[in-house]
Order: structure tokens, then sequence, then C-alpha cells
């Protein structure tokens, strides 16, 4: 049984993430910190979910220290767009910061498990600066010394996003169409939203069993593949 703490849950990775873990036996308590609430949550047993909500995320770090019980496993799907962030200096800051403030918060307060989304193409030696900051977030998260460390890379996540992504439309587009012909047509470089979340949550309670693949005791990176794989993999 597990106790999960999450950020990003209103996000479109993050809402299908908080569903899987409402829905999922082998969680008992779920704790979201977040700017507003979570779409997911309506109608939810106050018993096993609790919503903390600021705009202020200076304190998020804090109010993840304060959970009582300890979660065992934190999860992140947060993260911003650089024009929601006002360029990329700003998004960096923002994204990387809370990212690993976070779960060094979480990693302090004793969980043991930090399950993260990142991207496809993720390095912290790219010559890119978004696939960069992405690998520099995957770096000090590993570095933090969890358990385990489990880190998502998606190819493109396909499915309705609330906001508005004018170059990633068309690309979902596609997705969309030639998934409905044929799934392998998709899963290589695609994967729904919902299928990340439940593979998330999946990969998590199985990293917290110590149910990892040889090789992965430490980090276990999951791609297209394995996501695929995972998201049909427990109960939910």
């Amino acid at each position: 049984m597990a106790n999960v703490a999450l950020i990003g849950g209103t996000g479109m990775v993050g809402s299908h993430i908080l569903t899987s873990l409402i829905a999922n036996p082998s969680v008992t308590r779920v704790d979201t910190i977040s700017r507003r609430t979570p779409p997911a949550a309506g109608g939810t047993p106050p018993a096993k979910l609790t919503n903390f909500v600021s705009g202020d995320t200076a304190t998020w770090p804090s109010q993840l220290s304060s959970l009582s019980p300890t979660p065992s496993i934190f999860i992140s799907a947060f993260g911003t767009t650089r024009a929601a962030a006002g360029g990329f200096d700003n998004q960096y800051k923002i994204e990387h910061g809370l990212n690993v403030e976070m779960a060094k918060a979480a990693r302090e307060a004793g969980t043991r498990v930090c399950v993260l989304v990142s991207s496809s193409g993720a390095s912290k030696n790219s010559s890119m600066a978004y696939p960069r900051m992405k690998g520099e977030i995957e770096e000090d998260i590993k570095n933090l010394g969890f358990e385990r460390t489990v880190i998502l890379r998606p190819g493109l996540i396909a499915g309705t996003r609330e906001e508005s992504r004018p170059l990633e439309a068309g690309a979902r587009f596609l997705a969309n169409w030639a998934g409905k012909l044929h799934s392998g047509l998709k899963d290589g470089w695609a994967q729904d939203a919902d299928v990340i979340g439940k593979a998330a949550v999946n990969a998590g309670l199985k990293a917290l069993e110590g149910d990892v693949p040889a090789g992965s005791e430490k980090v276990w990176v999951l791609h297209g593949s394995d996501i695929i794989k995972y998201s049909k993999d427990g109960s939910s």
C-alpha cells in the first residue's frame, strides 16, 4: 500500500496520473499540490485525496515536507511552457527549480521513490535548450539519492490540451489519426496522455516493491514501448 504526493496534477498527463491514483486500490492516500484544484478531484472521497492549492509555489516544498504520513512515492508531471513563463530563462527557473526543490523536500522527508515525467531526447549534453533542461532536471533529481528513481520519457503526448500549443496541434492530430488506423503506427513516437499516466503510477508502485528490471535497481528509465507496456501492467 502506498501514500503518494503529486505535483502537476492539473496538466494533460498529471490529470490522468491523478485519476489512475484514485482508482488504484494499492494507493491509500493521495496529496496533490498545485496552483488550482485538479479537475480529476471532483467527487472523490476526501479520505483518500487531499488538495493543497496555492499560487505561491515558494510554499510548496514546506507543504510537502509537512505531509503526514510521509508519502512513500513522489510523482512529478509538473511543467510549463516558454510562452507561459515569459521566455526560456523563466521557464528554466520555474520548471527546473520547482521540480528539483520539490524532489529534494520529498527525499529529505523520507520518501522512497520518485517518479518523474520527462521527455524523449532529454539530455544534459544536448545542444538544444529544452531537452538540455529536461536532462538537467533528471540528473539533479537522480543525484538526490532516492531509493529508486523512475523516469518516463514519452514521445509526443497525444490527446487534448486545455491550453493552446499551436506547434504541437498538427502532430497530435496526425498521432491521433494514425492511432485510429493501427496502434503500431503511433506507439513508437507518440503515447496518449492517459497511457502515460497509468504507466507512471504502475511503474512507481513496482519500484516501491522493488519489482524493477535488472540493471534498473536505482534508476529506471521508461521509453515509448516501456510506457505502453507498463500502462497495461496493473489494476489502474
